[in-house]
């Protein structure tokens, strides 16, 4: 039997799109000849991937994994074609165990995460899984991005719209305050609030500078526009960018369930009622296809999918 090389796992994969451990089994079926092992991948089904690469998937889900500990959140978007694909179950259960593995796994990114053997089947890389879950569930599957915080105090997440939205948040807190009920009820309406209201960043050091600077000039130039006098136009400016701060940051927004409280109020509040320190660490939110140019014939094929349900 001719020798299989890594080399020739790669080139075979790189033709056909299937999982490295497919493409390994494929070469060995053959005897180490390629065009043999394309047939051999044909006849499985698994060189169907290769087809599906070039297509568009924008629509999918925001899968969400917290460890029994609860000091490892992860949140991760895997994009299909159709949003009819994204709510089947078989679809859901991918992107959950994608979730689950890169909490356990930690990957830097991405790539790592592609090359990495699944946690619960170290017979397959997640980027086997992918190849897999294209052929069976017959769209192109992508794992676009992830966020993977991992802590000493307290992390939450929340999928909002059936994975259309979902939210990552970090809290630090004392050891009292990781087995506080207010704390945890509090990390979780921040996630909600994440989600409602879209802030830009924890605190006011956080805002990106250009962004401010350029709001900064958009109310200077509104303000001469209206014809308001130059000596007073520095205070109106001062008064519209501390809007603006009221409006991107998480800790000087309305709680929107209680607009009388603001964050930084309810985080005060929460930390006296449980007697432990509290501090929003970082976020993270995802918004399912956000930046992914949809092609026309995305449409069509999901029109299609539904017609064969």
């Amino acid at each position: 039997m001719a020798a299989v090389t890594a080399a020739m796992v790669k080139e075979l994969r790189e033709r056909t799109n299937a999982g490295m451990m497919d493409c390994k089994k494929a070469l060995l079926a053959a005897d180490g000849d390629m065009d043999k092992a394309i047939d051999w991948l044909r006849e499985k089904g698994l060189a169907q991937a290769a087809k599906k690469a070039s297509r568009v998937a924008a629509e999918g889900v925001v899968a969400q994994y917290v460890t029994p500990c609860g000091c490892t959140g992860v949140i991760v978007e895997v994009n299909c074609e159709t949003d009819f694909v994204a709510k089947t179950d078989n679809f859901a259960a991918f992107a959950n165990n994608v979730a689950k593995h890169i909490a356990k796994a930690n990957p830097a990114d991405v790539d790592e995460l592609m090359n990495q053997k699944f946690v619960d089947d170290e017979t397959k890389t997640i980027s086997d899984l992918v190849s897999e879950a294209t052929v069976a569930i017959g769209e192109k599957i992508s794992v676009r991005r992830f966020a993977r915080f991992q802590t000493e105090g307290v992390v939450a997440t929340y999928i909002h719209m059936g994975g259309k939205v979902g939210v990552l948040v970090e809290v630090a807190t004392s050891e009292e305050g990781k087995n506080n009920e207010d704390v945890k009820q509090f990390a979780h309406d921040l996630c909600l609030q994440i989600a409602a209201a879209k802030p830009e960043a924890v605190r006011r050091e956080e805002v990106d500078s250009e962004k401010l600077e350029k709001e900064r000039e958009i109310q200077r130039a509104k303000a001469l526009e209206a014809g308001k006098p130059e000596k007073i136009v520095d205070r109106i400016v001062d008064g519209q960018i501390e809007k603006y701060y009221k409006e991107v940051c998480l800790l000087d927004q309305q709680f929107v369930k209680d607009p009388d409280k603001s964050i930084k109020g309810l985080m005060a509040e929460v930390s006296k009622a449980a007697g432990a320190p509290l501090d929003v660490v970082r976020f993270v939110r995802f918004e399912r296809g956000e930046g992914i140019e949809k092609r026309k014939d995305n449409l069509a094929a999901e029109i299609a999918a539904m017609q064969k349900a």
